[in-house]
């Protein structure tokens, strides 16, 4: 994973632009995963663990009725990007287990990447244990986001 967030931290920098995050389910991974890259302070502004509705509402600007949602993810990226003044805003929400939340099943992932030009979203069937399902979620945004760079 560290290569793939190496390899999305160059292109960033090669276009002069920053990102930031807004993670639910996975609790600051995002951010860690990135920072974790020597030099990721040329492009990462920061980021918020948002893993209450209230907070995704309050300092995200969430208006969306299921935090399970595309919909909330979108709002989430779109409202880090505001909030930091990022090119680039990256979110997760979903549900990593051990229980279904919303009626929804453990592994269903939303990612968003909101940019300059537009928001896309992605919904993710992820498997495994509450760890492997939020690494597939970090997996998820950065290959999203390398897909809009």
């Amino acid at each position: 994973m560290n290569q793939i967030a190496a390899e999305t931290l160059a292109l960033l920098q090669q276009r002069g632009e920053t990102a930031a995050c807004a993670e639910s389910l996975t609790g600051g991974l995002v951010a860690a995963t990135l920072t974790a890259v020597p030099g990721a302070s040329a492009v990462v502004v920061g980021g918020v663990v948002t893993y209450a509705t209230s907070l995704k509402r309050d300092l995200l600007g969430v208006t969306a009725t299921s935090v399970i949602s595309a919909e909330c993810a979108t709002q989430m990226a779109e409202g880090v990007r505001r909030i930091t003044g990022a090119d680039w805003g990256l979110a997760t929400t979903g549900v990593a287990g051990p229980d279904r939340q919303e009626d929804q099943p453990v592994g269903t992932v939303f990612v968003a990447v909101a940019g300059p030009a537009q928001v896309v979203s992605r919904r993710l069937s992820l498997s495994g244990d509450r760890a492997a399902i939020r690494e597939g979620s970090v997996a998820g945004v950065l290959a999203l986001l390398r897909e809009q760079l």
